[in-house]
């Protein structure tokens, strides 16, 4: 398995909505901290998007990857047909394998075989690319609808970006959303978290921990994706929380980091 880095283990250096640092991350400064830590991928998220850079831009950020050994992989939260097109162009220029797209809740509301529909000449224009295009479970898609729709569309460009924690908030604990998805599996983002009950017992609420400090199964997750090869990438990323003080969260996404990718890199010794 080849570790990389995600660009939402930055959401708050790189900024978010309404929380946006003097001084964003940059997509090179993503490179940089990644070839820190000795990471052989990076993938950009929506968080990130690539297609506010220009395609000189495009180049050079392939180019320095490539001078560092790290594979790039790059993402976009729509599945509209001209903003997925637009990725396959800017993952080619990347040299990418892997463009991941999410699907929601909005997306559970059409129709399995006119999404399946929509996504066949995306595919085609992804395998002339030589890229593969990877669907994250997000929070509000259930996983048996995702088997539904891989199977109606029937083609290997086609997988599962499969992130271990996303689906609790579709009322599935991280076990089952693996055992569904994992046949499909080209892609894994990896991540931990914890549910904490309220002090005064009305509920609990959940939140990232560095990984391998939480309830994440980590271990059985890695072991259910031995028949996966090799060279598939692990994007490490977490779910900081802002708190009361967002400076505070982003001078805390390195040290979670370092301790991500210690725990990594433990978990995957001898897989």
């Amino acid at each position: 398995m080849q570790l990389g880095l995600g660009s939402y283990a930055f959401r708050w250096s790189i900024g978010i909505k309404d929380q946006q640092p003097a001084r964003p991350m940059t997509a090179f400064d993503l490179l940089e901290v990644a070839d820190g830590y000795g990471l052989s991928v990076v993938q950009y998220a929506d968080n990130m998007p690539l297609d506010r850079l220009g395609e000189g831009d495009h180049h050079r950020l392939y180019e320095v990857a490539a001078a560092k050994g790290i594979a790039l992989e790059l993402g976009t939260q729509c599945f509209d047909a001209d903003e997925v097109s637009r990725y396959i162009v800017i993952g080619h220029r990347l040299h990418a394998k892997i463009m991941r797209v999410a699907l929601d809740a909005e997306d559970a509301l059409v129709p399995v075989a006119a999404l399946a529909e929509s996504l066949r000449p995306l595919l085609d224009k992804a395998r002339a690319a030589g890229m593969r295009i990877a669907i994250e479970n997000h929070f509000n898609y259930p996983s048996p609808r995702m088997v539904d729709l891989l199977a109606a569309v029937d083609d290997d460009t086609l997988g599962v970006c499969l992130d271990v924690a996303n689906s609790i908030c579709a009322g599935e604990w991280p076990e089952e959303t693996v055992r569904l998805r994992v046949p499909f599996a080209i892609n894994l983002h990896l991540k931990d978290y914890v549910i904490i009950p309220d002090t005064y017992a009305v509920g609990f609420s959940i939140h990232g921990v560095p990984l391998g400090q939480g309830r994440a199964p980590v271990a059985w997750i890695l072991d259910q994706l031995s028949h996966c090869p090799p060279e598939m990438s692990v994007i490490l990323e977490h779910w900081l929380p802002k708190g009361a003080d967002v400076d505070q969260a982003r001078a805390q996404e390195k040290p979670w980091l370092d301790q991500t990718v210690a725990a990594a890199r433990d978990f995957i010794k001898g897989r």
